[in-house]
């Protein structure tokens, strides 16, 4: 049939095909499969405030937010012919 070297040269193939074919898909996997952009830089993420005076504006910036938006809401409520949470007299 084969003989010995027959035998030695499917036993290379048979180690080196797994081992050649690791090698062409591991080797460049940062440029492959990169996503461009895909973390935000640290300019675009949250900071959180550990200055007294950061934490403060930081907290008057949210109240004025909750505030226009609660306005923005009864607006939209009054708009629609409805009364506001004050005014309807239910007590729960």
């Amino acid at each position: 049939m084969g003989g010995p070297n027959l035998e030695v040269f499917k036993f290379g193939m048979y180690i080196m095909f797994p081992i050649a074919i690791m090698y062409y898909y591991g080797k460049n996997l940062d440029n492959r499969f990169s996503v461009p952009d895909f973390w935000p830089k640290p300019e675009q993420t949250n900071r959180i405030p550990f200055e007294k005076e950061e934490i403060h504006s930081e907290l008057e910036r949210l109240r004025q937010r909750r505030l226009f938006l609660r306005e923005k809401r009864l607006e939209k409520d009054r708009a629609l012919g409805r009364r506001s949470e004050g005014e309807n007299g239910s007590g729960s």
